[in-house]
């Protein structure tokens, strides 16, 4: 039997329909008597309504999260928690809002209460970002780690179908690099195959019925177990590159992971037959297969394979594949520049993933 260590993210795991109303209850459980709302400008409607639902144990709404968490505006919503006297922090929406509201932890310690209504995953993490002069900076603290994670697919319902499946792609990326992660072990490699199954399995019901219920809850449950991987393991290539082209170049982050997932699987596969066989089987694909499946089912859901079409400048291409090897990071196989800046062109093309 093979050696590992495994530890378990303390978070408070509350799942399913309906969950949204057990917020004021959480809120309370943790002490806290002034929770600041947090959200992007598009579902500024949305903070508004929880925070009616918390009522007097509402500090106010911060509807200013952006993509990456640009400094400024996490100093923003920083002052903002420090002058309502806020003891609690609560972020309703993706990635981006979840990724405010561990910035504000970063600084203060404030706990945070994460409402995903994307596939996100970064609300089981202690993982955060910053962006600071065009480059995103990315690390590990305990203190952001949101406290309770309220999952309720009932608030997915009205997710766009092009975001459901960018998210839900997304959200394989973080399982699927965790099943080669050098600090892997057996348990976040069930969650991570289970999750991609999960994720996967969701997209056909949900591209026939955007509304299905029992298809979003598979979905945010599938996301629920890659994002936990994504907290415990460290992620290799994949995560470093979509850190790269996001934070540098302003593209959307459920969308770059989109593009680049299978490239960067083509690019490691040869090193990780156990990790392409965990994944082909949770696809329903042989393992050889694996890069190419990933990208057919991001074609057959109408999601964008190619990075032109997501804004991403071709010049801009070097640089990418410059900043890539930077700083040195754990992956399967090493990290050639010459190699990188071919799955960049390809993956910028649109074209078929390579090893």
């Amino acid at each position: 039997m093979n050696a590992f260590t495994y530890t378990a993210n303390a978070a408070r795991i509350v799942f399913g329909a309906g969950a949204l109303a057990r917020l004021p209850e959480e809120v309370e459980r943790l002490g806290a008597k002034r929770a600041l709302v947090l959200s992007t400008p598009e579902q500024a409607e949305a903070a508004q309504r929880v925070a009616a639902l918390l009522g007097e144990r509402s500090a106010g709404v911060f509807p200013r999260a952006v993509m990456h968490v640009p400094l400024e505006t996490a100093r923003a919503a920083r002052e903002e928690a420090a002058r309502l006297g806020a003891d609690c922090a609560v972020a309703i929406g993706g990635g981006s809002t979840t990724g405010l509201g561990k910035a504000i932890a970063l600084d203060s310690g404030l706990p945070i209460i994460a409402i995903p209504t994307t596939y996100a995953g970064s609300e089981v993490t202690p993982i955060y970002g910053l962006t600071e002069g065009g480059v995103k900076k990315t690390g590990r603290d305990a203190r952001v780690l949101p406290k309770v994670v309220l999952y309720d697919p009932e608030l997915t319902l009205t997710l766009p179908l092009g975001l459901t499946v960018t998210s839900a792609l997304n959200a394989i990326a973080h399982a699927a690099e965790g099943l080669y992660a050098h600090d892997g072990n057996p348990v976040t490699a069930l969650m991570a195959e289970e999750g991609i199954r999960a994720c996967a399995a969701a997209l056909p019901a949900l591209a026939a019925d955007p509304r299905d219920l029992a298809a979003r809850s598979d979905a945010l449950y599938g996301a629920w177990l890659c994002g936990t991987v994504l907290g415990t393991v460290a992620m290799g290539l994949h995560h470093k590159l979509c850190h790269t082209l996001g934070g540098s170049f302003d593209l959307p982050h459920a969308e770059v992971h989109t593009v680049v997932l299978p490239h960067a699987l083509a690019y490691n596969a040869a090193q990780t037959p156990e990790a392409m066989r965990r994944i082909g089987r949770a696809l329903g694909v042989d393992a050889r297969e694996v890069p190419a499946a990933v990208q057919a089912l991001a074609t057959r859901h109408g999601a964008p394979t190619a990075l032109r079409a997501i804004g991403m400048p071709e010049g801009g291409l070097d640089r990418a594949a410059d900043l890539a090897v930077t700083t040195p990071y754990p992956n399967p196989r090493p990290l050639e520049r010459a190699a990188l800046r071919a799955l960049l062109q390809r993956a910028f093309d649109g074209a078929p993933p390579q090893s």
